[in-house]
C-alpha cells in the first residue's frame, strides 16, 4: 500500500469529536501543514492529548484558538492565554497532567498496559477521584493509559515506506504518541526513498505508521 497521501485527503480522517494526539514541544517537532489543514477544515469538538497548547498563533495552540477543542490533556497551557481564557469561562476542559505522568500514560496505551503506579501527585489534587494503592510504605496513584482516535506526528526524514528519523529536540514526544492511536499519520520535514535512513537510526519503525504526508524539502 502507497501510504504517501495528500495533506486534504490524510485530513479527511479526522471527524468531529474525534481524539487526536498531537506530537511536538512548544511546537518544536508538530506536524504543522496538518495542523493547519485542521485549522482550515474546522471540525470540532476535539479532544487534544498534547504537551502542551504552544502558542496562540503556533502549533496546535491554533485549533484552541479557532474553538475547535472540546477537551484538552496536556501538561502546562501557561504560554497559550487563550487556553486559559477558556478554561477560566469553561468554554474548554482542562485535565492538567505532571509532564512524565503524560508521557507514561501515553506509553502504557501503546503498550497495551491497563495503568501504572506513580508517587508523583500524592496529597495534590492530582490524585482526586483516582484510586491509590499502599506498597511497601509508599503510596502511589494509579494512572490509566491514554489512547487516540488519530496521532498526528512530525518525522525529520521519513522513508515512503514510513521509517521515521526525528531531529534532535523534535523527538519528543513523536515515538511514543505513534504506538498509541489507532491511525497514525506522520508528516515529513524530508520525505526520502526506502534504503536512505541508515536503520540504526530509525526510531519510528513504519509498522506503527499509516499515512505519509509529505515533505517541505
Amino acid at each position: 500500500m502507497d501510504k504517501v497521501i495528500t495533506i486534504d485527503k490524510a485530513i479527511d480522517h479526522i471527524k468531529d469529536g474525534m481524539t487526536i494526539m498531537v506530537g511536538g514541544f512548544l511546537g518544536c517537532g508538530s506536524p504543522h501543514r496538518l495542523i493547519d489543514a485542521l485549522v482550515n477544515k474546522g471540525v470540532k469538538d476535539l479532544t487534544i492529548i498534547a504537551n502542551d497548547t504552544a502558542y496562540v498563533d503556533y502549533g496546535v495552540g491554533k485549533l484552541v484558538v479557532n474553538k475547535q477543542v472540546k477537551k484538552v490533556i496536556a501538561s502546562h497551557i501557561g504560554t497559550n492565554k487563550e487556553t486559559g481564557r477558556q478554561m477560566n469561562e469553561k468554554e474548554t476542559e482542562v485535565e492538567l497532567v505532571p509532564q512524565g505522568t503524560l508521557a507514561e500514560r501515553i506509553r502504557s496505551g501503546g503498550s497495551g498496559l491497563g495503568g501504572f503506579l506513580t508517587p508523583t501527585g500524592v496529597g495534590t489534587i492530582v490524585e482526586e477521584g483516582k484510586e491509590k494503592m499502599d506498597i511497601d510504605g509508599t503510596t502511589y496513584i494509579l494512572e490509566l493509559p491514554l489512547k487516540a482516535d488519530i496521532a498526528l506526528i512530525g518525522g525529520s526524514k521519513v522513508d515512503k515506506k514510513g521509517n521515521i528519523y526525528y531531529n534532535k529536540a523534535t523527538k519528543n514526544f513523536n515515538p511514543v504518541m505513534a504506538t498509541a492511536a489507532d491511525v497514525v499519520i506522520v508528516e515529513a520535514e524530508e520525505l526520502v526513498e526506502i534504503g536512505d535512513i541508515n536503520p540504526n537510526d530509525v526510531m519510528t519503525p513504519s509498522v506503527y505508521v499509516d499515512y505519509i504526508v509529505g515533505g517541505g524539502k
